[in-house]
This record gives C-alpha cells, structure tokens and sequence, in this order.
C-alpha cells in the first residue's frame, strides 16, 4: 500500500497495459501522474474511471521530450517510474522500423537522462527509494524450441520490434551499472484483456469474426505464445515496484502455452456462446502466407518471481478469455471509437 501521497510517472498510460496500472495504483493509494503522446494506440477512453480523481493528472507528452519529462519530474516528485511507453506491433515494426526506434531507443534513452539528473538531485533518503522500472517483453529472448528462457538467458531478437525493446533494456541496465541508477526491468509474455487495441490477435479476430469478416492465421497457426491476463501482469508490476531490487530483471510469464490456430478456435467456441451466429465462425478461419521472421514459440520461465515476489497468475486462461470477449462485445462503442480513428484491420507487416 502506497504511503501517503506517494507519486508514481507511468509513462503511455493510456494505453492497454499503461492503463490498468493506473487504475490499479490509483485503486491502492498511489498519486498517479500519466504521461502519454496519444497516439493510435493511446486512448483517453481507456481512463475514464480515474478521470477526475484527486490522485490522477494526465500530461500529453513525448517520452522523446527530455525537457519536459524533467519539468514533470521537478514539479511532481515522483518515488518511482514506470515505462510503460512503447511501440508494440510486431508488423508495424516490420512494414517501417522507424517509430520503434524512435520510442523504444531514442525514448527510453531520453528518459534515462531525464531521471538520472532528477536522481541524483535528490535527498540521499529519497534517493535510496527510487525506482526506475523498464516494461519490456518475452521477444528480447528470440525464439525457442524447447524449454524456456530465464532472466539470465541472452537476448537473440528476431524482429524490428523486439531488437528496438532489447536496446532499450540494454540502455536501462548500462544507466544502472555505469552511473548506479536503481532501474529495474520487467519482461512479460503476451497479455490479453479489456481495451487490448484490436491490432492483436484477441480482439482482431473477436472484432472481425463479429463483422463477418475472415479470420485470417499466419502459416499453418502452429506459432505459440503463453498467455497472461492483465490483471496478473498488473499485479506483478505492483509487487516489483514495491519489492523489486534494483538491477534486477523479473519475468513475468502466464503458464499458459497455446498455438494460435487454436486461440482462434477457442474464440469462436467462446463467440457460439456469447453471440450465436447462423453461421459457425470457425468456417471463417483463413491460413494465410506467414509473416517475415514469424518466431516459433515464446517461452519464459517465471520461477524467479514466484520465488522472490511471491507472486503467480491467479486467472484461468478459458475464464480470463471468455470475460475479455464478454467486454468486447458490450463494448462495442469502444471498440467503433478506436476503429473511427483510423485501424483497418487490414493485413500489415508483408515487407520482406
């Protein structure tokens, strides 16, 4: 539980993940300051249920802009923060790289600087509590066979996306062991729940298959990824901001190991139960030509932080899968907000 209050900076706020966490630490006392560029992916809808409250102030900003990230630092003081922001999209990073680097490196480099001169200007108290906590993601590691990947595992990305979040994660620990910045990292598997933007694949094949639209699988769907809620995930960042250890890296993963072929299948089944349709939306599953660097399988191990954060995923994946699409569906004006501005859900990521 936060101390009185105690400021967190949770930078792309606004987005899927971003804006859990801020409801979450709102919810448990913290004084949340948001920093977001809102672009497509970033949603004030996604904060109506802080708006207003006397914990929670948005900035709309860039994490590219130093100078205001350090005017943020200096007015609000804030204990701990939280870098959520990110370009996420795997074939967006393939069809141009550009604005993965340009948050993801540049960004991450430009709040480095940021909160290492606010640190070190702080009372040597405060300066012991600090926290910098880098959110990245399972495909730093590559791709893998067999087994899993540890938070000692070397980093292999396969994709523009996943190499712009390894540099990122390098430059956050490089700022911890050169100038002693007690920054922290953070991996995650694939997460899924409300207000996911629908250019993933939960809420891409939700949305399409409610449109009668194809729902179209890379390859032969055999690609596999583990799957945790948000809720677990929230959770866990809770706990690393409280407990985490500086230098430390913690990676979060879901237990839950599916192909994708049957993900979509199991939406369908889910789809048949919560909105029947005349026709069987598996008949309008489609395989399509993979994507460039498809990696096989994600796959982490979450030994560590069950052991030192005491931590694990509470949500069963069926019954976290079966409630997210329950949300979509009565969320449709959300969902039509988020199409208005511009989202297709055309194929992307064909650059070779």
């Amino acid at each position: 539980m936060a101390t009185q209050r105690e400021t967190v900076l949770v930078t792309g706020g606004a987005g899927f993940i971003g804006s859990h966490v801020v409801e979450r630490l709102v919810k448990s006392g913290y004084r949340v300051l948001v920093l977001d560029l809102l672009t497509y992916a970033g949603n004030p809808a996604n904060l109506e249920s802080v708006a207003g409250h006397h914990r929670y102030l948005f900035t709309q900003g860039n994490i590219c802009d130093g100078t205001l990230v350090a005017k943020l630092l200096s007015a609000h003081q804030p204990s701990a923060i939280l870098n959520i922001a990110a370009e996420t999209h795997v074939d967006r990073s393939i069809d141009d790289a550009s604005a993965f680097i340009k948050t993801n490196v540049e960004g991450t480099y430009r709040m480095l600087e940021a909160v290492l001169a606010h640190w070190r200007e702080l009372p040597e108290a405060s300066r012991a509590d600090f926290r910098f906590i880098q959110m990245s993601t399972d495909e730093v590691y590559g791709s893998i066979a067999a087994g899993e990947f540890s938070e000692a595992s070397n980093y292999a990305p396969n994709s523009p996306y996943a190499a712009s979040k390894a540099a990122g994660d390098h430059l956050v620990r490089a700022y911890h062991i050169t100038y002693g910045l007690p920054a922290i990292i953070v991996h995650a598997s694939n997460t899924y729940g409300p207000r996911q933007y629908p250019e993933k694949l939960i809420p891409h094949m939700l949305l399409a298959a409610t449109n009668g639209r194809p729902l179209p699988v890379y390859g032969e769907g055999k690609n596999v990824r583990d799957w945790m809620h948000v809720h677990d995930l929230v959770d866990g960042l809770e706990r690393v901001m409280e407990r985490g250890l500086q230098g430390e890296i913690y990676n979060f993963a879901g237990g839950n190991e599916r192909c994708n072929i049957d993900i979509v299948k199991l939406i369908c089944s889910h789809l048949t139960r919560l909105s029947p349709s005349p026709r069987d939306y598996k008949e309008s599953i489609t395989f399509v030509t993979d994507r460039p660097g498809h990696d096989l399988r994600y796959a982490m191990s979450n030994s560590k932080v069950k052991r030192e954060l005491l931590w694990r995923p509470s949500t069963d994946f069926e019954d976290g899968l079966f409630d997210t699409i329950e949300w979509y569906l009565h969320n449709m004006e959300w969902c039509s907000a988020v199409l208005s501005r511009g989202y297709k859900g055309v194929r992307i990521g064909t650059r070779k």
